[in-house]
């Protein structure tokens, strides 16, 4: 089985990398521009390519491998920062994802899996069901909703055999812990290391439910096989929510010390977590890891890392508007 994975030096990528290749399961072709993730998280079995899905020729993998399936993970998730950097959110994710979809359908792969996101919720009553109406509140949400559509359209039209998944907060081992602007556990690891306080926007009563990666790489490779996943629609993990003060406090003690400093209130959902049962009947989801013991292990990685430059948006699209911790 060949099996092709986008954004493959990401937390996903790399970790469901490691696990196929771990057990043995398949071909694993990786590719990634390394604009957020490293090439030292993608292990020697993977035929790595460090391309652009959009400026490289990622058809001719097509044509060599003759894949099965394929894994989009690739896409910079940074929600927050979207309304700054509306073109190349939707260049990131919904033009991309487009070339990826045609490619699909073109060359006959057995399925493809695609990572959207809670953003597509937007306001909705929690907990989020996948069958509730979409009111993403951002363009970032407003690029996975039309790339889910876009996914499903091809499926009734073209036939393409698709899954998917609106994972919660995944954190772990492998993640871009040097990146501002996405993956908040990440963010405060990495500002505890260089003698920073952790920041928080608001008060920090914001509800979320955060997946450790371990939990949750087995039923990332479902979606791409098992039956019961075809053309399904299905949130990952997030079984406890907590606070983001909780969520501050846990890491705190996991570290062995830190601080607190609440910034402005951005634009945000304040309550973001959703219901999990389809995740466990289709994919046979499992909640083994509490958000303690995975903050520990994964702040036993982040200890061992080389010293990276923090990633910094070198220009923003739109500066109006712009909060001040961004500027």
């Amino acid at each position: 089985m060949n099996i092709l994975i986008t954004g493959v030096a990401g937390l996903l990528g790399s970790n469901l990398a490691d696990w196929i290749t771990g057990f043995d399961l398949g071909t694993v072709v990786g590719i990634d521009d390394l604009s957020g993730g490293y090439r030292d998280h993608v292990n020697d079995s993977v035929y790595f390519y460090d391309y652009n899905i959009l400026n490289d020729d990622i058809e001719k993998l097509f044509q060599t491998y003759d894949f099965d399936i394929v894994f989009h993970f690739a896409a910079y998730a940074a929600e927050g920062l979207s309304p700054f950097v509306r073109q190349f959110n939707y260049k990131n994710n919904l033009v991309t994802t487009s070339k990826l979809v045609t490619l699909s359908i073109k060359y006959g792969i057995s399925r493809l899996v695609f990572t959207s996101s809670m953003a597509v919720y937007g306001n909705n009553k929690v907990p989020f069901k996948e069958l509730y109406a979409l009111q993403p509140i951002d363009p970032y949400g407003i690029a996975k909703m039309a790339c889910e559509r876009d996914i499903q359209i091809a499926g009734d039209q073209h036939g393409l055999d698709w899954c998917i998944l609106r994972p919660h907060n995944v954190y772990g081992q492998k993640q871009n812990i040097w990146d501002r602007y996405r993956n908040v556990l990440g963010i405060w690891m990495n500002k505890h290391l260089n003698g920073e306080p952790i920041t928080i926007f608001g008060d920090g009563t914001q509800r979320r439910a955060f997946s450790y990666i371990g939990d949750s790489v087995e039923p990332l490779w479902k979606a791409g096989v098992d039956e019961r996943a075809s053309k399904q629609i299905i949130n990952l993990g997030g079984i406890t929510n907590v606070s983001i003060k909780e969520a501050a406090d846990t890491l705190i003690e996991v570290m062995g010390g830190g601080k607190i400093v609440e910034l402005e209130q951005r634009h945000e959902v304040h309550s973001a977590y959703s219901t999990y049962r389809k995740s466990v009947e289709l994919l046979d989801f499992e909640h083994k890891t509490n958000l303690k013991e995975g903050l520990t292990k994964m702040w036993e990685w982040a200890q061992q890392q080389p010293k990276r430059e923090q990633f910094k948006w070198k220009e923003y699209e739109l500066d109006v508007g712009l909060y001040e911790f961004w500027k």
